[in-house]
């Protein structure tokens, strides 16, 4: 994993590295970016990078665990429906970047580090099926699971579409948007929820 930056300085610099990254690789994509891009775009020579990160597979790592972790805080402190819906959607307005990146890089992560991404991933789907569990008692559990998928990717939908509304109303939109698909869908027959 990365080297920990003890200093303030240190860790200024290493958000400067991951803000870089995160913009040239929503911009490009993981292969297109190199470390020396990396450097320039956060005013460092490459080299600095690793006293922060040993290679930039890590800091493609650091980057979808900010996601995860900013996300799975944000549900441990607000776990009903309208939290959940409200600091998603602030996230995916704030920081489209990293969230393209996490949609589209997901697949060059390493190995391990996906399987511990994909467990944390399960853990924030299960606080959404939990929340609209409590507003939906007439789901099960696995159209629970379903909407919560659903309405996580509409809220991740955010950076495929042009910046046309301004954050705050588009804010509005997104939470009502989520609110209306999880109250006004209908429920699923019994045998297509088997």
């Amino acid at each position: 994993m990365e080297a920990i930056a003890p200093t303030r300085r240190g860790r200024e610099r290493r958000e400067r590295l991951l803000n870089a990254t995160a913009e040239l690789v929503a911009e490009r994509d993981f292969h297109s970016v190199g470390i020396a891009d990396i450097g320039a775009a956060a005013g460092v020579t490459g080299s600095a990078i690793y006293r922060h990160f040993r290679n930039k597979a890590d800091l493609l790592v650091a980057l979808m665990e900010r996601v995860v972790e900013e996300l799975l805080g944000a549900a441990e402190h607000d776990d009903h429906l309208a939290g959940l819906v409200r600091r998603h959607a602030e996230f995916a307005i704030r920081d489209r970047a990293l969230l393209a990146v996490y949609a589209a890089e997901q697949h060059n992560v390493p190995a391990e580090s996906r399987r511990r991404l994909r467990r944390r991933q399960r853990d924030y789907v299960d606080a959404w099926a939990r929340a609209i569990s409590e507003v939906r008692p007439d789901l099960g559990e696995t159209a629970a699971r379903s909407m919560a998928h659903a309405v996580i990717e509409l809220l991740n939908s955010v950076p495929e579409f042009p910046k046309l509304l301004p954050d705050e109303q588009l804010l509005q939109l997104l939470v009502g948007m989520a609110d209306a698909a999880v109250r006004g869908a209908p429920s699923p027959s019994r045998e297509a929820s088997r």
